[in-house]
């Protein structure tokens, strides 16, 4: 849905999947009715997401500064949106697990990330269960055979 600059003043948004709605300049959104992962920025210590790679341990979507993604460094994007209303956008993209297995195809990989709520650029309003941060760090890899995906075919 298109609901750029929409007044939403007053909308009864509860229940809502608001996932790829664009809100860019839309007002009178209450995102705590709408957006469960907001729960993240109450987090008193460390957050793990995952995070989606290729097998060389890139990220799947093509930016002008790609990153790789290897156990144990830690990422830093200083510049992140931090715009709510934007779902896709600069930052280090991380999502919850049933994101990353939905767009997972052979040979990706799927990551486990720390970060605190500190580190987190934004949680856009209309997610689907992505999320951006400054910074994280690269502390696990999913053992994709758990899901009935064969490990090879991720390598």
């Amino acid at each position: 849905a298109d609901l750029s600059r929409a007044d939403l003043s007053g909308a009864n948004l509860s229940g809502a999947d608001l996932s790829g709605a664009n809100l860019s300049g839309a007002t009178g959104i209450a995102p705590a009715r709408v957006c469960s992962l907001l729960i993240l920025m109450d987090q008193p210590g460390p957050i793990r997401a995952y995070k989606l790679v290729t097998a060389a341990g890139d990220s799947p979507i093509r930016t002008a500064t790609p990153l790789r993604y290897e156990m144990g460094s830690r990422l830093e994007v200083p510049d992140a949106d931090t715009d709510p209303s934007v779902e896709c956008a600069a930052g280090i993209n991380v999502a919850t697990l049933d994101w990353c297995l939905r767009e997972w195809q052979p040979g990706y990989r799927i990551l486990l990330v720390e970060f605190t709520a500190a580190d987190i650029a934004a949680i856009p309003t209309a997610t689907d269960g992505k999320f951006r941060c400054h910074r994280v760090t690269v502390v696990g890899e999913k053992d994709l055979a758990a899901f009935g995906i064969a490990q090879e075919a991720a390598s």
